[in-house]
């Protein structure tokens, strides 16, 4: 298989939306479906036997049951990716899917090509959450700017930021924000000192965990 070959498994407890999933899934160029489970367990099975490099798995609602599952992938599976999708915003849900693994969050509403930007994202080691999730969060002001809590942030650093959780690229950003590239670059670095990350996707990470964007 082609270096850009994503492998993923699938797992959601409804089985026909699971079903219908894997085969949307299948017929992306370059994604490769190894399992499709509905049972927790046989979905971490799943996981230790193909060491796929996403998993992609359907939260659900009051129940803490997958985020335990991604706690587990990542302990013992540290080299897959988890891709969550969330029926919506809910207060606390991004920062704690997060701190189980997480690496990427979309809304069930987002369509086929955010789902498959966000696989692809987590597959390339990128934090990668639905900036409508990110501003639920209410960790930011009215101007986009970091919000109490003695965040670091300034500014224009939390949109940058917030935007790269997103999984923009930093031309993207730049156009979002009328910005240089060069400009978006050194925000980025001023970011990632403050927040004592390894690149700006890591900081990014970190802002989301602190609820700082």
């Amino acid at each position: 298989m082609a270096d850009s070959t994503v492998r993923v498994v699938v797992g959601s407890a409804r089985a026909l939306f699971l079903d219908a999933l894997a085969e949307a899934l299948r017929s992306v160029e370059g994604i490769v479906v190894l399992g499709a489970e509905s049972n927790h367990r046989h979905i971490l099975a799943e996981v230790h036997r193909h060491s796929p490099d996403v998993l992609l798995l359907e939260d659900t609602p009051g129940s803490d049951h997958v985020l335990r599952l991604a706690s587990a992938v990542r302990d013992r599976v540290p080299s897959c990716g988890i891709a969550l999708m969330t029926p919506g915003s809910r207060p606390g849900a991004v920062s704690r899917a997060m701190a189980a693994g997480v690496h990427g969050i979309v809304p069930m509403d987002a369509g086929l090509p955010r789902l498959i930007a966000t696989v692809r994202g987590v597959a390339a080691g990128c934090v990668t959450v639905a900036p409508s999730l990110i501003e639920g969060m209410g960790g930011t002001d009215g101007m986009g700017g970091a919000g109490g809590g003695g965040a670091p942030l300034n500014a224009r650093e939390s949109q940058v930021m917030r935007l790269t959780a997103g999984g923009a690229t930093v031309k993207e950003i730049a156009a979002e924000l009328y910005l240089a590239a060069g400009t978006v670059r050194n925000v980025a670095s001023a970011s990632i000192k403050k927040l004592g990350g390894r690149n700006r996707f890591d900081a990014a990470r970190i802002a989301v965990e602190q609820g700082w964007i």
